[in-house]
Order: structure tokens, then sequence, then C-alpha cells
């Protein structure tokens, strides 16, 4: 993992053209979270969250203004650098899964490793470690079509941090779980933040989630209204 896994918006505003109409989603937003932060970005539908978090992990460019994670300059370097990036580095959650359909459980979790060169043997272990950790212990062989939403989210989650990425983050993790379910989700999430260090960035309307955080940003209208500093948490 590389050292610094810190994250910096400087003026970042983004449009989409919608037509002849120009939706601003966010505008001019200054953002600064340490290498291992544990942040929550919540708001309301259409508060600009998801696409804070797209452009943090590199998946859309900024209309104006700069990002930097780990150091580097997203908004200005090529596609390919960016796609390096994010398969190196970043770990994506995504409210859709985005699972592969015609792998099992194991063989999701085992991609992204697979595009890192991981041996064979390797990926196997560390996937079904992960898919334990996570509760999936026994459906590794189970395509997502077989597997409840619930499931395929946390699927979803352990292919995220089985390879232990620099920076993951996460839109709406806990939308298709259970509240136990969704706090161990958390717990596991916390674990790896502070005994690897790992930075997260989180999308949520979950109020679990945003106890869990140590940093809640408020979003409305595509501006942060507030920005809080919490208590460790809940054990």
């Amino acid at each position: 993992m590389i050292a610094n896994n810190s994250v910096t918006c400087s003026q970042v505003s983004k449009v989409f053209k919608q037509g002849e109409l120009a939706v601003q989603a966010l505008s001019d937003v200054n953002l600064d979270i340490a290498t291992g932060g544990f942040v929550c970005l919540s708001g309301p539908s259409g508060s600009g969250k998801t696409t804070l978090l797209n452009l943090i992990g590199g998946l859309d460019r900024p209309t104006d203004g700069e990002i930097t994670v780990a150091g580097q300059r997203i908004d200005r370097i090529s596609m390919s650098e960016l796609a390096e990036l994010r398969l190196q580095h970043i770990g994506f959650v995504f409210q859709a899964y985005n699972l592969i359909p015609v792998l099992n459980a194991r063989e999701n979790v085992e991609f992204v490793m697979q595009l890192q060169g991981v041996p064979a043997h390797e990926r196997r272990d560390r996937a079904m470690a992960i898919l334990e950790e996570v509760g999936l212990s026994g459906l590794e062989n189970r395509r997502p079509g077989e597997l409840s939403g619930g499931q395929q989210q946390r699927v979803a989650v352990a292919r995220a941090i089985v390879s232990n990425p620099a920076l993951i983050l996460a839109d709406e993790p806990t939308a298709n779980l259970d509240s136990a379910t969704a706090e161990k989700l958390m717990e596991l999430m916390r674990e790896l933040n502070s005994n690897i260090g790992t930075t997260f960035v989180i999308s949520t309307h979950d109020k679990l989630v945003m106890r869990f955080a140590r940093r809640l940003i408020k979003l409305h209208d595509g501006r942060i209204i507030d920005d809080l500093v919490q208590q460790e948490a809940p054990s």
C-alpha cells in the first residue's frame, strides 16, 4: 500500500449538461481528507454526494478545480494513468454492486487481484478468507443471480477490500443490508481503517454508517454545509 492515501479537493465544481440545460452538481467544494481518515458524506438525494465520490475516484472529471489523491493531481493525468491508479490503490463499493454475472462470488472477489497479477493460489486464499469475514463462507461458488441483494453487496465489499487498497470509496454500502449485517460490515471497515490505515470515504443516508464515521461531512445543493469531527464509533 502506498503511504500517502490522502485526498484534497480545491475549488471543485461539476456541471452536467442535459441538452441546453446546465445542472450544477457541485459548487466550489474545498475538502482535505488526511491519510487514514474515515469520512462519511451525507445529505439528501441530489446534494452531490455520489458526484463528489466519483470525482475523487477518477470516474469523472471536475468542470473546475483540482483533485489530488495519493499525491497525484488526478484531474489532469491521462485516462491510462487514472485506470492504473484505480486498479492499484482504490477500492470501490457501488450501490448497484457491479458484480460480473458469469463469475461466482469467489471469482468476483478475485477479479481485481487477477488484474493486479496476484498468483492464483494467493488470490484464492485471500478471497476465501475475506468471504468468511463478511459472512459468506459456503456461498463462494454461487453466482450473483443466486445470491440475495444483501449477499451481493457483501461480495462487492469483499472485492473492494481484499487487496488492501490505500483508499476505499463506498456509495451507500449498507443500502441493501439488514441492520445486524450492516453493523458487522461497518465494524470490519473500521478495523481495516484502524489496523492498516486504509482511508475510507463513504456516501450514505444510513444513520448507522454516520455513527461509525470519525468525520461527518454534510452536503446540500452541491456545497459542503457542515463538517463535524465525531467521537469514536460505538464499541
